[in-house]
């Protein structure tokens, strides 16, 4: 990976510079006109966000059940990345709302589950950070326990009455929407990767400081 770190980044980079530009060219929706392309940057922003979810509440499960502590850093790092992704969609979704809905919050299952998460995931960070000795352990209960919030969050609007379109939504979107969509999910998957490798790293380098600190005393 780190070979292939700063070739990915600069792809990360061009593919972010290059994302307007598609999505510029890509038609408006029938309905919402100009305000839906903020869907491009919306949608996999979540995408992001939950694939950080899923790091996290894994390698938590990994560090509850067999003790590893690398497990237990890149869970951490993992926490982080999620609840920056998780503040883009936070943002980007009421903008979108106040434009289409005509109101900035809405507190129907979707929103209000997804905030959840995030809460969830904050919380998580705030116990790492704060909750003192056995707070490791706490903390990935918590991250297990948001883990598994992520399929209602997506199931949500299949299930229950909510202002959000259900989930057919994306795989039926023409190409000339679809493939910016995508485009831009890519975009944002490797930005994810990219930031979950750099933060997992400078646990270790942390980890291991630690470790030469505990020997010289």
């Amino acid at each position: 990976m780190r070979k292939a770190f700063t070739p990915l980044t600069i792809l990360a980079a061009a593919m972010f510079a290059y994302a307007p530009i598609m999505i510029a060219r890509a038609p408006y929706e029938s309905t919402m006109g100009l305000v839906q392309k903020i869907f491009y940057f919306h949608v996999p922003s979540w995408f992001a966000m939950f694939t950080a979810v899923f790091v996290c509440g894994i390698q938590s499960a990994i560090f509850l059940f067999k003790r590893r502590p690398s497990a237990d850093r890149l869970a951490f790092a993992a926490g982080e990345i999620a609840v920056l992704f998780g503040f883009m969609g936070l943002v980007t979704g009421p903008l979108w709302g106040r434009k289409s809905w005509g109101v900035w919050w809405q507190w129907d299952a979707r929103l209000t589950m997804a905030l959840l998460v995030q809460l969830t995931f904050i919380g998580y960070l705030l116990v790492r950070k704060y909750g003192g000795p056995g707070s490791d352990k706490l903390a990935a209960a918590m991250a297990i326990f948001g883990m598994f919030n992520v399929p209602f969050v997506y199931m949500s609007v299949n299930i229950w009455r909510t202002i959000h379109p259900p989930t057919t939504v994306i795989p039926k979107l023409p190409a000339a929407m679809g493939v910016p969509f995508w485009f831009c999910v890519a975009a944002f998957m490797l930005l994810c990767l990219l930031l979950l490798t750099m933060r997992a790293q400078l646990e270790h380098r942390r980890a291991a400081l630690d470790a030469l600190y505990l020997e010289q005393e």
